[in-house]
C-alpha cells in the first residue's frame, strides 16, 4: 500500500494534461507525460516548458515527458487518459498488452470529455462504457471519470481549482482524488458515473450557444447578462434531461461543479474554446465554409487551429435526442444552426422568444 499513487503515468501531452502532470510533480509523485511528439517531450525535459500547448508555465524538474507511450504507462498505480477524444480508443488499445493494465494493477483514470461512436450509423455511448470494452475485463466498472471547471491554463498556474472523481468503485474514485489534492487542487469523489460525464460531453454544445449570443449582442441591443443567464439555466436544466435519460443516479450531480460549475466555467471563460467558435460562426460566417455538420467536423480543426468538441457532441446529442424522444430546444437550435439548417439569428431569436431577430 505504501507504493500506492506514488506512480502517477499521463497519457496526453496537451494543455491539460500537462497541467495536470505539473500538479501531481509538484506534489512530489513520480509522474511521466507522454507526448505525441519527441519535440514537445524535448523541451519538457529539457527547457521545462510545453511551448506548444501550456506557455510561459514553468514545469517542475522531476516532471519526465517521453514519446513513447509504453514508457509512460508501464508500472504505473495510476494511468490518467487525457487524449482528445478522437483518438482515444486508438490509444487505449495500445495500452492494454502493458503489464500493469493487462493484469489490472494500475488504475485507469479519464479525463477526456465528449462521447464516442464509430461511425455516423451508431448510437452515441458514454466514454467509460466504451472504454471498459477495450481494456481487460478487471476495468469493468472499475474505472474513474475524472470532471470538473478545471481550464489548463488556470490549472498550470496553480489557481484554485475542483475535481471530481467518480466512478462505480468507491475506493478507486477515492485514490484518484487522494492523488490529484494538493494545496490548489480540491478533489471531490462521486458515485455518478454517468451524470458526470453527460455533464463534461454536453456543456460544450451549451457553451456555442453562448459564443453565438455573445456576436449577436453586438448586433441587437435587446440581449445582455441577463439573457446569458437565461441561456445558462436553460442549458443546465436540458443537461439534466439528457442524463436522467441515459441514466444519471444523483440529481445534485447537477448542481455540483461537474454540473454548473463545469457549465459556468466553459460558456463564460475567456479560454473556451467552444465559446469562441460559436462566435466566430457569427462574427466570421465561418460556417459558410462547409457543407453540413459531418463536413464541419471533418476539416474544422485543420481550418482554424483548435478544436471545438461541442460540435462532436451535437452530433451525439442529435442522435441521443431522436432516440430518446426528448424536446430540448436550445441543443436542437444549435444542431441545426451547424447543420446549416437554420440561421444563428432565426434558431436563437425563437429560443429566447425576441421579436426584434
Amino acid at each position: 500500500m505504501e507504493r500506492l499513487n506514488k506512480r502517477i503515468g499521463i497519457i496526453g501531452g496537451g494543455a491539460f494534461g500537462t497541467a495536470i502532470a505539473r500538479t501531481l510533480a509538484l506534489k512530489g509523485l513520480e509522474v511521466t507525460l507522454w507526448c505525441f511528439d519527441a519535440e514537445s517531450a524535448h523541451n519538457i525535459n529539457h527547457k521545462h516548458i510545453n511551448e506548444q500547448f501550456l506557455p510561459k508555465i514553468e514545469l517542475p524538474a522531476n516532471l519526465v515527458a517521453t514519446n513513447n507511450l509504453t514508457e509512460a504507462a508501464s508500472d504505473k498505480d495510476i494511468i490518467f487518459l487525457v487524449t482528445p477524444s478522437a483518438f482515444l480508443l486508438e490509444t487505449a488499445r495500445k495500452l492494454t498488452n502493458i503489464p500493469c493494465v493487462a493484469e489490472g494493477k494500475a488504475i485507469i483514470a479519464c479525463l477526456t470529455k465528449g462521447f464516442l461512436f464509430a461511425s455516423e450509423k451508431d448510437d452515441p455511448k458514454l466514454i467509460l462504457d466504451v472504454l471498459e470494452n477495450y481494456l481487460p475485463g478487471f476495468y469493468k466498472n472499475n474505472m474513474v471519470y475524472v470532471s470538473g471547471p478545471s481550464h489548463a491554463e488556470e490549472l498550470g498556474q496553480g489557481k484554485i481549482t475542483a475535481l471530481v472523481s467518480a466512478s462505480n468503485n468507491p475506493l478507486n474514485s477515492i485514490a484518484v482524488r487522494e492523488a490529484l489534492s494538493c494545496s490548489f487542487l480540491k478533489g471531490f469523489a462521486s458515485l455518478d458515473v454517468t451524470g458526470v460525464q453527460v455533464c463534461a460531453a454536453a456543456k460544450n454544445v451549451v457553451a456555442i450557444a453562448f459564443g453565438l449570443l455573445e456576436a449577436l449582442g453586438q448586433r441587437y441591443s435587446l440581449i445582455g447578462d441577463n439573457t446569458e443567464s437565461f441561456l445558462l439555466a436553460t442549458g443546465l436544466n436540458e443537461i439534466m434531461i439528457i442524463g436522467k435519460a441515459m441514466g444519471a443516479t444523483h440529481s445534485e450531480t447537477f448542481a455540483s461543479i461537474a454540473g454548473i460549475g463545469d457549465l459556468e466555467v466553459t460558456c463564460r471563460s475567456v479560454y473556451g474554446r467552444n465559446r469562441r467558435f460559436g462566435k466566430q460562426i457569427v462574427s466570421d460566417n465561418i460556417l459558410d465554409n462547409y457543407k453540413n455538420i459531418y463536413d464541419l467536423t471533418a476539416r474544422v480543426t485543420k481550418d482554424i487551429g483548435y478544436l471545438p468538441e461541442g460540435i462532436f457532441a451535437a452530433i451525439a446529442i442529435d442522435k441521443i435526442i431522436k432516440r430518446h424522444k426528448l424536446k430540448l430546444p436550445l441543443f436542437q437550435n444549435v444542431i441545426r444552426i451547424l447543420n446549416k439548417e437554420e440561421s444563428p439569428d432565426k434558431a436563437i431569436g425563437s429560443l429566447i422568444d425576441l421579436a426584434v431577430i
